[in-house]
């Protein structure tokens, strides 16, 4: 990998405070903060995480975490709880404590606190692009996966990287390549759907004629087709497992290269509706638990195959929205624990609803009228009158929703982001963006899952693509820049925004689209 990475600075508006700062303030602060994050440590609550990612977390007792934290239970109900429900107040305890402190500390140490350390973020980044430790070589057939966590990462950020480094890029996952398309974890490996995706976020994340040119589309085609399962959904490699997972990056990988077309979509919104359990999720495969990843995944491909209003997404909508806990991040699943990664798979999934809302309320307003209506007929069946049954003629249209069709396929991904909303968020942006930047930022840059965890470029990438969908919830249209009281901290904390269906940075998205229409 090379020495050197060259890295532009975001046009995002600097605040004249942040200009003025005193070096004497920023370092008063910096050391109030960490010595608040070693009374944190002391309490019981972890230090932000080393400087080796991958390394197991290190275990804290929670004896000595009261003052920070609620009582715990009496020692009769902890007898009773599971290990589930202990870990869930132990990770309580340890966010309620760095809550307390933060409201406890001065001013300017609370401002530092919620600031986007960027130049720390961008150093832990571009670090892990030159070279990784020997704990990686578990992430051998993810490689591209690499790549686009850590190059989404930066690009979020408003940074870019040399044409030197875009070329390595380039380069190898040209090698990644399979010759009758798609793209493996790695050179000569099989190609497989997710690394697909990856792969090709990563080229578009570049965004240069070279990366883009360098993607084959006949042959990606063809290998999306090989992957098409008679049951209408897709498997995630020559033999492998189906679910949601892969249809979604086989359909985002169609939809953003403009090859989707009628044979990749034929049965593939049934299949994903039977995914969808009684909770309102959508699980990895029909009979399974309701899963956060794998409700973006189904519902991200269910717009961009025109077919979103088959879901039930009032019952969908409140299912994502009740995964926002007292720690105001996003769990993934019902009873888990709170994870910084589920900013963007659930706060995607409902920003992507914020724009279905129109047809969540024609099938509300459909199932309250279909419920008047059985009622109705019951009443009738036990010889009420008409009068007294209240039955009125106007319940009788037809309350669902068929969008109409806005073009091409793949032109769907394109029309959603210009969709104009009146909606506010459907969930608390401003609570996970505390929990963002409080309890998932790691003060030697990158973030983690949760506090007592090591950071890694995953949720690095991930808690930053739902610091931008948090940030941009309350924009009514696309390109329009948020006011700054969505944006908690001060306003140079604000990324660029995302395209939520493809978690792409939108500019990237609008040079892509653009150069595969004219192909």
């Amino acid at each position: 990998m090379p020495r050197r990475i060259a890295l532009r600075r975001s046009a995002a508006p600097k605040t004249r405070d942040r200009r003025i700062r005193a070096t004497t303030t920023r370092r008063e602060a910096r050391r109030e903060a960490a010595a608040a994050a070693g009374r944190c440590s002391s309490s019981g609550l972890p230090r932000s995480g080393s400087s080796t990612p991958m390394e197991s977390s290190p275990t804290h007792s929670s004896s000595s975490s009261s003052s920070l934290s609620p009582p715990p239970s009496p020692p009769d109900r902890q007898g009773r709880l599971t290990t589930t429900q202990l870990e869930q107040l132990r990770v309580e305890q340890e966010v309620f404590g760095i809550y307390r402190l933060f409201h406890g500390v001065a001013p300017h140490t609370r401002s530092f606190m919620i600031e986007l350390w960027r130049d720390k973020h961008i150093e832990f980044l571009t670090r892990g692009l030159k070279q990784l430790g020997p704990s990686y070589h578990v992430l051998d057939a993810n490689r591209p996966w690499l790549c686009y966590w850590i190059i989404h990462s930066i690009t979020l950020m408003g940074e870019s990287v040399n044409s030197e480094l875009e070329g390595n890029v380039v380069q190898f996952l040209s090698h990644c390549e399979d010759r009758n398309g798609g793209y493996g974890g790695g050179p000569g490996q099989m190609p497989h759907l997710a690394t697909t995706y990856a792969a090709v976020n990563t080229l578009i994340t570049l965004g240069s004629e070279m990366s883009l040119s360098s993607i084959h589309r006949e042959n990606m085609l063809k290998f999306l087709l090989q992957m098409k399962d008679s049951s209408g959904a897709f498997r995630m490699h020559n033999g492998g497992e189906i679910d949601v997972r892969a249809c979604y990056t086989a359909i985002s990988v169609a939809s953003i290269l403009n090859v989707l077309d009628d044979e990749l979509v034929k049965n593939l919104g049934n299949y994903i509706l039977s995914c969808q359990t009684y909770e309102g999720g959508i699980a990895g495969e029909p009979g399974s638990e309701a899963h956060g990843g794998y409700t973006f995944c189904g519902l991200a491909t269910m717009i961009l195959i025109n077919e979103a209003d088959k879901l039930d997404l009032p019952s969908l909508v409140d299912w994502v929205a009740s995964r926002q806990g007292v720690e105001c991040g996003f769990q993934g699943r019902v009873n888990k624990l709170v994870d910084g990664c589920y900013s963007f798979w659930q706060g995607g999934v409902l920003a992507l609803a914020q724009r279905l809302l129109p047809i969540v309320h024609k099938q509300l307003e459909s199932s309250f009228i279909s419920g008047v209506q059985a009622s109705a007929e019951c009443k009738k069946s036990c010889n009420f009158t008409a009068e007294e049954t209240g039955q009125d003629d106007n319940l009788c249209r037809d309350g669902t929703s068929h969008p109409e069709n806005e073009g091409e396929l793949s032109d769907f991904g394109f029309s959603y982001i210009g969709r104009h909303t009146e909606c506010d968020p459907l969930f608390h942006s401003i609570a996970l963006q505390q929990y963002i930047l409080l309890c998932s930022q790691v003060l030697e840059g990158g973030f983690r899952d949760k506090p007592g965890k090591q950071r890694d470029f995953y949720h690095s990438c991930y808690c930053l693509s739902g610091l931008s969908v948090s940030q941009y919830s309350w924009s009514k249209e696309d390109g329009g820049p948020p006011l700054t009281s969505s944006v908690l901290g001060p306003y140079t904390n604000l990324l660029e925004p995302v395209h939520p269906l493809y978690n792409v940075v939108v500019d990237k998205y609008y040079k892509s689209h653009e150069f595969f229409s004219t192909l």
